[in-house]
């Protein structure tokens, strides 16, 4: 079991106080909450500086009942506060004894079997009257084992007064109803750090060389690492998994040799050692004394899962590609496998590599339902793919996905989807009136004239770095948005403010300018709403270009400055503003939008006046303005005058 599946749970329980003897004969107390493991005790524990307990250093104490010597030890981790200060080490009662019983050095004893109960056999340590004593907890529950103990107490006078109750935390699986209990079984391993300070320092430089995105994801890393108490364990005790491929020889008895493994040369693996058999032995010695068996354990998920990069990389297979790409450039996965897929990745990439796997991690939210509750399929809310797919398109799921921000929870949203499906469905009008101007591949080679125009691209310009700059940082929500942002000022402002213009309004040249912008901005667009928008984005590509949208290049914002000849970015906004002043007009009178205005007074601030000028003709003609002019004023305003409404 994880260490991370681990949770405290607060139980009742008792203390009782039990008579240890100290090598002079007098009493040693020592209080528990688990007596029954009074068998499986392998030493008794005191803090270092606890003056009271001092003198037994290096001295043997006598547990009751089995009457078995044990060391007295010293350690940080006993409490002097808690019962009288000293405590007995069993192997294992608790996390705490695990840690003792390894930094400490101790024998095991381990009496819970792993069907939960005593174990039928006494620890070899116990003289004849002590076996006798541990036959009668032998096969019992850990219950009744006990109820057992708890009477062999009494009656040997060890026991002191009655138990006195208390609750304290308790160990559990996280999806489990039952206390856990700590159970020796045979198993494999790999070193990542939980006992050696050298390489757990080792692992957190290698996370500290990975870019994590966003940053602040580290610390779940290193966090991890830091309280690791225990080893990697990669074996584990099920039917299906990829299996360790090692063999063991049997002795003449047929036990087998476990610290002999037979190890398969690289160039034979994979390898199934309950088929397969081990280089000098053949099928008919499997199982048979001086023969052989197979590892009957698999490999844990993660020591599979870890072999990923090495796997898309032909490791083994081309060393050529995985020279070329080792290590990666970025790993994406949720926050919640940090610890495992991430970690064991990072410990294999380590030993095998003396590398880190990639070089970037970047991390994803889970996807919550609507009440921002974890989709499980246990609670029956669970979204399946397959509905909103079918309902909205993949570009509308696509888009609602990329909207939450690396590292950050996602709640299923169908109105964002909808949102999608509306913008793809823009983008294919739009590239429609785009493309009906004429032949925009060839008008990508004509100049941009027009102010207005220009200040569209010098925005786009500004645009495609800001994408950049967030693509670079990971941040593709903020690439989306910021996209999104400029594409429905482009349809809703500049295409109604040029569209008169370019259907030759102000002359061939006036158009021809037009259809350059257009043609530039669709080019444009189309690029960086590509990863989330693919199909209709390859959809309008394949209307007007060769080849694939998606092996082309990045847009380039330095063609566009180009283009855009140093006119201010401003004049497109201060255009749009002063169309919707326009339209205000009539939509107040409750008069159509293209209902004709004799004439127009916009008042702006002076240093917006230059810039205005620069694009009222195109303001005039997309607010169907007979005389328009312009006038200082401190604050925007609008005078106008509508055509008599007919009678």
């Amino acid at each position: 079991m994880a260490q991370a599946e681990l949770e405290d749970r607060e139980q009742p329980s008792a203390y009782h106080t039990l008579k240890f003897t100290r090598p002079n004969g007098s009493e040693l107390l020592i209080d528990t909450t688990r007596p029954e493991l009074l068998p499986a005790c392998v030493a008794v524990v005191a803090h270092p500086e606890d003056e009271r307990y001092l003198s037994l250093k290096g001295q043997k104490i006598t547990t009751p009942v089995f009457g078995v010597e044990v060391p007295m030890v010293f350690h940080e981790l006993a409490d002097p506060e808690k019962g009288t200060g000293v405590a007995m080490i069993c192997t294992f009662g608790d996390l705490t004894d695990v840690t003792w019983w390894r930094e400490l050095d101790l024998p095991a004893r381990a009496v819970i079997g792993r069907n939960g109960r005593f174990v039928t056999e006494a620890p070899e340590i116990m003289d004849e009257a002590g076996a006798a004593r541990y036959a009668e907890m032998a096969t019992k529950t850990i219950h009744s084992g006990h109820q057992a103990i708890v009477e062999m107490l009494i009656e040997t006078e060890t026991l002191v007064g009655e138990p006195r109750a208390i609750t304290h935390p308790v160990k559990f699986f996280e999806k489990g109803d039952k206390p856990l209990e700590i159970v020796a079984s045979r198993q494999w391993y790999i070193r990542n750090g939980g006992r050696g300070d050298d390489l757990k320092e080792a692992l957190i430089s290698r996370g500290k060389d990975i870019d994590f995105h966003p940053n602040h994801m580290r610390s779940r890393y290193i966090n991890w690492v830091d309280g690791l108490n225990g080893d990697w364990l990669i074996s584990r005790q099920r039917f299906f998994g990829v299996p360790i491929p090692l063999w063991y020889p049997l002795d003449s008895e047929g036990e087998p040799i476990y610290d002999q493994p037979l190890v398969p040369d690289e160039a034979d693996l994979p390898m199934d050692p309950s088929v397969d058999v081990p280089p000098g032995f053949s099928e008919h010695q499997r199982g048979k004394p001086n023969g052989f068996i197979g590892e009957p354990d698999v490999l844990d998920t993660w020591a599979t899962s870890s072999l990923s990069p090495k796997i898309a990389a032909e490791w083994g297979e081309d060393s050529s590609l995985y020279d070329r790409v080792s290590p990666f450039d970025m790993r994406p996965q949720s926050h919640d496998i940090i610890r495992t897929w991430l970690f064991s990745t990072v410990v294999r990439s380590h030993y095998e590599d003396d590398s880190y796997p990639w070089a970037n991690a970047c991390i994803s939210g889970w996807i919550l339902d609507p009440d921002r509750k974890k989709m499980s399929k246990s609670v029956g809310n669970v979204v399946t793919p397959t509905e909103p797919l079918e309902k909205y398109g993949a570009d509308a799921v696509r888009y609602w996905a990329a909207s939450g921000r690396p590292g950050t929870d996602t709640a299923y949203d169908a109105g964002q989807m909808k949102i999608g499906r509306r913008l793809a469905i823009k983008l294919l009008n739009a590239s429609k009136f785009a493309l009906g101007m004429g032949d925009l591949v060839a008008a990508l080679q004509q100049p941009v004239t027009e102010a207005l125009d220009q200040a569209m691209l010098a925005r786009l310009a500004d645009l495609v770095d800001e994408c950049t700059k967030a693509f670079d940082g990971y941040d593709y929500a903020r690439a989306l948005e910021r996209t999104e942002q400029f594409f429905w000022s482009f349809t809703d402002d500049y295409i109604e403010l040029v569209k008169n213009r370019a259907y030759g309004s102000q002359g061939e040249e006036a158009a021809a300018s037009a259809h350059a912008a257009l043609a530039r901005a669709l080019d444009t667009l189309l690029r960086l709403l590509a990863p989330f928008l693919p199909f209709a984005t390859e959809e309008v590509w394949s209307w007007w270009r060769e080849g694939s949208l998606h092996r082309s290049s990045w847009p380039d914002s330095a063609r566009l400055r180009s283009d855009a000849a140093d006119t201010p970015a401003e004049i497109l906004p201060l255009a749009g503003m002063a169309l919707g002043d326009l339209r205000r007009v009539k939509t107040e009178a409750k008069r159509s939008l293209r209902t004709t205005l004799l004439r127009a007074t916009l008042g702006r601030p002076e240093a917006d006046l230059a810039l205005l000028e620069r694009a009222i003709a195109d303001v005039g003609e997309a607010g169907a303005v007979c005389e328009l002019s312009l006038v200082v004023s401190d604050e925007p305003s609008i005078e106008a005058e509508l055509e008599p409404e007919a009678e």
